[in-house]
């Protein structure tokens, strides 16, 4: 099985994304920074906040369901706010997306929050809502379930420091896969969380019995060139001992989003 995870910018760079996606054709990927616009047909609004300015796929989710015909795709919203068409307001939800391949039974998935609630009418003040989504789908080939957990962790303007909120939402993301899991099952936990490497996010995960992969396979982090911040870690996948891993890569080309791409075959 193959698994992805990826922060997908909004699918700012979707032309490079979508062929990317059809060609790995992963079993399961794991998206944050969904788009979904239902109201609009366009196929770029803007985002404003402040002086932060980035252009937007109004209906990313739907690009993404098209170029992985095969799949089911759940979104999970985090948020309704605005993007916008010039001068106009478009009401657009934010959040995650989990797509899974047809042929692995999806039999059980939870969808919660680990930092504030639902955000109905904007995107609020930062730190802003952050969701989770687990799903539990059958392997036929090893002829056991398999749980998936992602999370978009909080961003936190004053960085990435720990906070009592991070602690909160490690915890809030564990009990969450942990509803799912049950003995001996096989279970991956990944996302861009917006931590360090020696973040007290990770120490809970690692205390729950989870092997965290990504520093032990690079030291260039998880950001490439479209990321101008000296901060190069973000992005993390961990695993129980249920996991044999076969390979796993942090794929800095092609260059996708400003996140590189996980992926883990076990």
């Amino acid at each position: 099985m193959k698994i992805m995870c990826l922060n997908g910018w909004g699918g700012k760079l979707y032309d490079k994304l979508l062929p990317y996606l059809t060609e790995e054709d992963p079993d399961i990927l794991c998206l944050q920074e969904v788009v979904h616009t239902p109201e609009s047909e366009k196929d770029w609004l803007t985002y404003r906040d402040g002086n932060h300015i980035l252009p937007q796929r109004a209906n990313f989710f739907r690009d993404v369901q098209t170029a992985l015909p095969n799949h089911i795709g759940i979104f999970c919203p985090a948020a309704q706010g605005v993007l916008w068409d010039d001068a106009i307001k478009i009401p657009s939800q934010w959040g995650l997306a989990t797509f899974v391949r047809k042929s692995y039974p999806i039999i059980g998935q939870i969808q919660g929050f680990v930092h504030k609630s639902y955000s109905a009418h904007d995107y609020g003040d930062h730190p802003r809502s952050r969701n989770a989504h687990a799903v539990k789908v059958f392997d036929y080939k090893e002829n056991r379930p398999v749980v998936i957990t992602q999370m978009h962790g909080l961003r936190d303007l004053k960085g990435k420091m720990d906070t009592p909120e991070r602690a909160a939402q490690a915890h809030k993301l564990l009990s969450l896969a942990n509803g799912l899991t049950e003995n001996k099952d096989a279970l991956i936990v990944c996302g861009d969380f917006n931590v360090e490497p020696e973040s007290e996010t990770l120490k809970i995960l690692a205390d729950a019995g989870l092997t965290e992969l990504v520093t032990t396979r690079t030291t260039k982090g998880t950001r490439n060139s479209h990321y101008k911040k000296e901060s190069r870690y973000a992005d993390y996948m961990l695993v129980n001992e249920h996991i044999d891993v076969l390979d796993f890569k942090v794929i800095f080309e092609p260059e996708v989003s400003d996140h590189c791409p996980l992926i883990l075959t076990f």
